[in-house]
């Protein structure tokens, strides 16, 4: 019977690493396939990300315009309506959502999407609502509320 304690690689499978620095006679000494002097033969030497070799590089070449402040940026956690279905209320808070692990305590903010069926009639609150949510909510007798 085959188990952990008695598996073994197949033929082939395992070589051992090059051994470098370890003398001329070894094949790997010297300069240990690093090739003679220059950048890359250096210790902690290298080319950053986006060097073109003293060219002026495409990043610096490119107009920069604008600027996005994260501070501003208003992120909801989102919701679809048929998710809401499955929770069998007549009232659904934010509060409901957080128990219902649909969205995390730290998200501030919900909105609802109109992705999926609605059969249920309920009262929604939340931050806010696509277009396409409330009509479905609408539609199958409930309210969407949004928070204040």
């Amino acid at each position: 019977m085959t188990n952990l304690s008695n598996l073994s690689n197949p033929k082939g499978a395992k070589h051992y690493s090059k051994r470098k620095g370890c003398g001329l006679g070894s094949g790997h000494g010297r300069t240990s396939g690093r090739g003679h002097k220059g950048m890359k033969a250096r210790s902690g030497g290298g080319v950053r990300a986006g060097f073109e070799g003293g060219q002026m590089p495409l990043y610096r070449k490119l107009p920069h315009r604008g600027f996005n402040n994260k501070n501003f940026t208003v992120d909801y956690a989102v919701v679809n309506v048929g998710c809401l279905e499955k929770l069998n209320l007549e009232e659904i808070t934010r509060d409901d959502l957080v128990k219902a692990g649909l969205v995390r305590a730290s998200d501030n903010l919900v909105k609802v999407l109109g992705n999926g069926k609605l059969t249920k009639k309920f009262v929604v609150k939340a931050d806010k609502f696509s277009a396409s949510a409330v009509q479905k909510i609408e539609a199958a007798g409930g309210k969407a509320v949004v928070n204040e």
